[in-house]
């Protein structure tokens, strides 16, 4: 099956580097740590897609809210599993909004309670 264009590695690691505001060091080691899985050419040179850049833009985020690299392939993990069953089970994105109309009851008796209702003695 062909790429699509997010998944399509075009940019090499210091152009990438450069769009993520991150080093080139780091992006090797995220690849090391097996956080990230940028394409290869055939002469071995990275390419890293669009949606390699959303992760790493990802990975960013979390380690500024202070996960250590562990903990962020824990989190990708879990990021990765419940958009999977999410599509499985076509549910929508969390956070989904439910609202309700409530409306007050209404404690005088209607034609169709009113025999039912306890006399007061």
């Amino acid at each position: 099956m062909p790429a699509t264009d997010g998944e399509r590695g075009v940019y090499a690691i210091s152009v990438a580097a450069d769009l993520v505001g991150m080093g080139v060091q780091n992006l090797r080691l995220y690849e090391a740590r097996g956080l990230l899985d940028p394409e290869r050419t055939s002469g071995g040179t990275r390419r890293y897609s669009p949606n390699d850049l959303d992760r790493l833009r990802r990975i960013g985020d979390l380690l500024d809210a202070g996960l250590n690299l562990a903990g962020i392939g824990m989190v990708l993990d879990l990021e990765r599993q419940n958009a999977r069953l999410r599509e499985e089970q076509e549910v929508p994105p969390w956070p989904t909004v439910v609202t309700t109309t409530r409306t007050p009851r209404s404690r005088k008796p209607t034609d169709s309670t009113k025999n039912s209702w306890p006399t007061p003695q």
